[in-house]
């Protein structure tokens, strides 16, 4: 029997990056941690001597970890066999059936008390088992919103491991015969940026040979990959036993099994920095191929410094975006001024053109969006790191996701009966199933809700709010994987839109990409077969010229970033006039 609600929330997962995610470090934990991914170092460290790496856990030591959870586990699974045995026996002892609102009401409760304790045992579990939580989080059309809310906060911390240890490593994967560390690095922190159950992230200054500049070093826990796939493995193992029964309100094979797909690619850091690439090259060319300024600064991997288990790139001097606030009011900056609201405006530009342009042309993206992973730089630019977890959708979706994008911004009205018919049956072709009982604008209202945060009044009369009782989520029965993790960035950015008050349109500003898509336009120009320089590849002026001005507005914005706070200020103020009016002008053309 399970009478929750659900509702699809596409929440964050929070994965392995250089951010504000990891937890602060703490020189009197490094040794004396009870970490259970804690390394094992011998007596004579202290001495300088010898060094020994922790060795993959044993199939007795894998099973007392798996035992450890479920001791904790097991308890909330058995409360709901006797809340089930309690509701039978009492309906068979008085013959009164509780009516579906009474049922759902004694289930939610029981749904929260768990969500209780399972939270309190991540908690003292940490490390691994931090990422049950959050996938749990994630799936809010697979499990009850009291489990997803109250597991959705978890950060993956853990107490980082000795420098000692992780120098080790990169002496082990980086150095060629005859280098020694100092070769490679001119400085590297002991006090790592961060530390989590895959890797932690420490700053460093590369020397002379390699390029002298300052770098992020993101280094694999020895052994890790063994321990987690193991522990995975019983785990899944152990969740069979409970899977047939209904009363559950998690499907726990599922989540192991997510959880594998997921930490299978964060162990390769290899095809990490080709991910990196990949999406530079993607964001760095318009569409004519030719180069443009990107939205966002990327990371780029420091080439010869990469391999499986480590990997050098670039350092970006800032702040996590969920520390941004914090660290304007620092400067005077309050959140009302033109200055911030300003920044919000670049902020949902930045990823919007990053995401539309990566899921849009290419299918290839960053799928572990969240405000862990985005970064407020110095100079006022916006970064994005961690590149461990990406996707690559298929053509054919890729396709249908523009047609809905173009359908969502040529529509005559959020009620023309033309206009739903066509923007749900690209929903439904995506691969989106609604309840039998859903209301025929469901679809359209499911597609308006995750990509058109303008609209102020979904069709069919369902409600803005995901957690409404009324909410067109609540007709969603399955999502397909790949639109889950496109669902990831459109939830992200629609929900700093409503955080900063700036109605945000995702059809609107991905509809010209998507146009381009469909025509073919994103291709980049080549040189004709005959070796002539065709109309098609030809370097125009108006390319120069555009190129000239988006490198001139770049400069421009960081130069405001250097003047007085007065000053600048008014300066914010006018570009903010400028920009609203720009805005005004277009929704006028566009009606």
């Amino acid at each position: 029997m399970r009478l929750s609600s659900k509702a699809l929330s596409l929440a964050f997962l929070c994965g392995v990056g250089y951010s504000g995610a990891f937890a602060p470090t703490n020189p009197h934990r490094i040794i004396s941690s009870s970490s259970i991914l804690a390394s094992t170092v011998s007596e004579d460290e202290a001495a300088g001597s010898t060094l020994e790496f922790p060795p993959p856990l044993t199939k007795v030591q894998r099973l007392q970890r798996a035992a450890k959870f479920w001791s904790s586990a097991i308890p909330i699974v058995m409360s709901y066999y006797s809340k089930s045995a309690e509701l039978q026996v009492k309906e068979a002892f008085t013959g009164v059936k509780l009516s579906e609102a009474e049922e759902e009401l004694i289930w939610n409760e029981q749904h929260s008390k768990g969500a209780t304790k399972l939270a309190d045992t991540i908690t003292s579990l940490k490390g691994f088992y931090v990422k049950t939580a959050q996938i749990i989080a994630s799936r809010r059309d697979l499990f009850p919103p009291e489990y997803t809310e109250a597991l959705s906060d978890f950060t993956d911390n853990v107490d980082p491991l000795p420098v000692a240890l992780m120098k080790a490593v990169v002496e082990k994967e980086l150095l060629v015969r005859g280098e020694v560390f100092e070769d490679i690095f001119a400085e590297f922190d002991e006090k790592p940026l961060g530390a989590a159950s895959v890797a932690q992230v420490h700053r460093a200054k590369l020397t002379e040979k390699y390029g002298s500049k300052e770098v992020a070093v993101k280094i694999q826990r020895p052994s890790i990959e063994s321990k987690l796939m193991g522990d995975i493995a019983n785990l899944k193992a152990l969740a069979k036993t409970f899977r047939e029964n209904d009363a559950l309100p998690l499907d726990y094979y599922t989540v192991f099994s997510e959880l594998e797909s997921q930490l299978q690619d964060e162990f390769d850091f290899v095809a990490e920095a080709v991910a990196m690439d990949r999406i530079y090259d993607c964001v760095t060319k318009d569409e004519n191929g030719l180069p443009c300024e990107a939205p966002i600064v990327l990371p780029r991997p420091v080439p010869g410094l990469v391999s499986k288990r480590v990997l050098v790139m670039d350092y970006l001097d800032g702040v996590p975006l969920s520390r941004a606030a914090e660290e304007m009011l620092k400067k005077g900056i309050s959140p009302d001024s033109p200055e911030s609201q300003l920044f919000g405006r670049k902020l949902l530009r930045s990823l919007t053109d990053v995401f539309g342009r990566c899921i849009l042309e290419t299918g290839f993206f960053h799928a572990d969006p969240h405000p862990g992973n985005i970064f407020v730089l110095k100079d006022g630019s916006i970064g994005l790191i961690d590149f461990g977890q990406v996707k690559q959708i298929s053509g054919r979706a890729r396709e249908t996701l523009a047609k809905v994008m173009i359908a969502l911004d040529e529509r005559q009205s959020d009620e023309n009966p033309e206009d739903l018919d066509k923007i749900g049956n690209l929903a439904l072709e995506l691969g989106v199933e609604l309840t039998e009982d859903c209301k025929q604008e469901a679809p359209a209202a499911v597609a308006m809700w995750l990509f058109d945060g303008s609209v102020e009044t979904l069709p069919g009369g369902y409600d803005k709010g995901e957690l409404s009782p009324n909410s067109p989520v609540k007709a969603l029965q399955s999502f397909p994987q790949d639109l889950v993790l496109v669902g990831r960035s459109s939830i992200l950015i629609k929900g700093l839109s409503n955080r900063l008050g700036i109605p945000w349109s995702l059809s609107k500003e991905w509809a010209p990409t998507a146009r381009r898509v469909l025509e073919g336009n994103s291709k980049r120009s080549s040189a004709s077969d005959d070796g002539k320089i065709t109309d098609e590849n030809r370097v125009r002026i108006r390319d120069v010229i555009k190129l000239l001005k988006v490198w001139g507005k770049s400069k421009a914005s960081r130069a405001v970033t250097k003047l007085p706070p007065s000053m600048r200020t008014r300066v914010a103020a006018v570009a903010l006039k400028l920009q609203k009016r720009k805005e005004a002008k277009e929704a006028k053309l566009k009606q």
